[in-house]
């Protein structure tokens, strides 16, 4: 399975924030929405990702006067992203290995998603579930 495919039962919204926003309002709607990252969008195309990890560290370094700075100063950059069509697995080894817990989905030069980690996993759980399903299936059809 792609990418894509869990995009289509998930769907394609992704909460955006400009690198000029205040770091604040940032935060105010990673809890609003209760997600863990934002993608950073400026002029259509994805220049960042802030994640709660991110605030977390510059927050540790720098205190809380880094409320009021912009969201430049505390997101990573450039984003690492992922096109539709890379499959769910090769997104998960990446992941796993940069440690990272969400990738912004882009085709053409253009955002159309946002997966976490745990969108991925839950993918994989469900599955191992259907696999073993069809197996009990196939033994008790015996």
């Amino acid at each position: 399975m792609t990418i894509a495919a869990i995009l289509e039962k998930k769907g394609h919204e992704v909460v955006t924030i400009e690198s000029g926003a205040r770091v604040r309002d940032a935060i105010a709607l990673l809890a609003e929405r209760r997600i863990g990252a934002l993608a950073v969008v400026d002029g259509g195309s994805v220049s960042g990702i802030m994640s709660e990890r991110d605030v977390v560290y510059c927050l540790k370094e720098h205190g809380d006067s880094i409320l009021d700075r912009p969201v430049s100063e505390v997101m990573t950059a450039p984003a690492i992203t992922i096109e539709p069509s890379v499959t769910v697995l090769s997104a998960l080894s990446d992941m796993s290995r940069r440690r990272i817990r969400h990738l912004p989905v882009v085709e053409n030069g253009r955002l159309t998603g946002m997966v976490s980690i745990g969108d991925l996993v839950a993918y994989r759980i469900r599955k191992i579930e259907d696999e073993a399903e069809a197996m009990r299936a196939y033994i008790q059809a015996s």
